[in-house]
């Protein structure tokens, strides 16, 4: 799993060094990521591209409910611990790299899309394959979770282990890279464009 290696130096370049663009580089990292395990997602079932109703549909909702979840997250959050509105804040903070329209499509078609398919179709599909389906889940999650870790940001790092969990499970169920290719693109768009939590 070297390109596990990878992912954290790119998320480092994205998040620690602050040359460039944010939201171009996140999205150069995403599809990086995305190419080095599309070839063994792409062999390995293609069914997991398969684009039903259910899909879509499920897709839609369960974005809907992680985005709930982050809401209510956030006013407990901030109730209880001091820094969490601050730091909250901080993750807005490129918002003024690019226009709304721009960061949405980045999110929407590049993203969410290209982040499912590293970490969900190649990363936990592998590690369920050595550790069987509940090891797969949790070390996916919390490689996905750390790799957040170079921001220097709690929120971020809760946030992002909070997502892993839930697209991971949702990945498990459904079995369908679209249905969470869906769920984390709109899921994105909803808090980072149309909704936001600060």
């Amino acid at each position: 799993m070297l390109t596990v290696v990878g992912a954290f130096l790119l998320w480092f370049v994205t998040f620690a060094i602050p040359v460039g663009n944010f939201w171009m580089k996140l999205s150069a990292s995403a599809l990086v990521l995305a190419l080095l395990g599309l070839r063994s997602v792409l062999d390995a079932r293609s069914r997991l591209f398969e684009v039903t109703w259910r899909s879509i549909v499920v897709g839609i909702l369960s974005a809907v409910l992680l985005y709930l979840i982050f809401w209510a997250g956030k006013e407990l959050s901030v109730a209880l611990f001091p820094f969490a509105s601050r730091e909250i804040g901080s993750v807005y903070v490129t918002k003024a790299q690019l226009s709304p329209v721009a960061i949405g499509l980045l999110l929407f078609l590049i993203m969410g899309p290209a982040e499912e398919i590293y970490w969900r179709g190649f990363v936990q599909e592998s590690l369920n394959g050595r550790l069987g389906k509940t090891g797969g889940l949790l070390l996916t999650s919390g490689i996905y979770a750390l790799v957040h870790i170079v921001a220097f940001n709690f929120m971020l790092l809760v946030a992002a282990a909070v997502c892993g969990l839930f697209w991971g499970l949702l990945f498990l169920r459904e079995k369908n890279l679209v249905t969470v290719m869906l769920s984390h693109s709109l899921w994105d768009v909803m808090t980072f464009v149309l909704f936001p939590l600060n």
